[in-house]
């Protein structure tokens, strides 16, 4: 078996509406649509990924997101091209992201150039463009 990539990414949010406002934003500019946005929960469709948000219980409301616990580390976009790297990086500072690292390349991958944001919450999220395949395997179809 093979699979066919990831078909979607759920993150719960500490703040809901604060975390729906900038998912709004951020999806939208990625050219993402939603398909649900009903109390608690925001969930967008767009380039073979699914992406949403859902609110959180009561009792961990206004608790930040801690990337060294177990569970999630960060969330990673594929950029179509390199430049969409940067226009991500001027539209999430306009947003008024928290920026970890702006637009840099790294060792990941042969031409591996990303940045590194976070959202309301602090949940780390990168968008990557890597030329070719990269890292990746070849497949029949992509």
């Amino acid at each position: 078996m093979k699979i066919n990539g990831i078909a979607h990414v759920m993150l719960t949010s500490g703040n809901f509406a604060r975390s729906r406002e900038f998912y709004q934003k951020l999806l939208g500019f990625l050219g993402l649509e939603p398909v649900i946005d009903a109390e608690g929960m925001f969930y967008c469709i767009g380039g073979r990924t699914a992406f949403g948000i859902r609110d959180c219980d009561p009792e961990h409301e206004g608790k930040p997101f801690v990337q060294t616990h177990a569970g999630l580390h960060h969330v990673c976009f594929r950029a179509r091209e390199r430049a969409d790297v940067d226009e991500l990086h001027e539209f999430v500072k306009e947003l008024g992201a928290t920026i970890v690292h702006p637009p840099q390349e790294d060792a990941w991958a042969p031409g591996y150039y990303s940045v590194l944001f976070e959202d309301p919450d602090g949940i780390r999220l990168e968008m990557n463009h890597v030329p070719g395949r990269g890292l990746l395997e070849d497949e029949k179809k992509s």
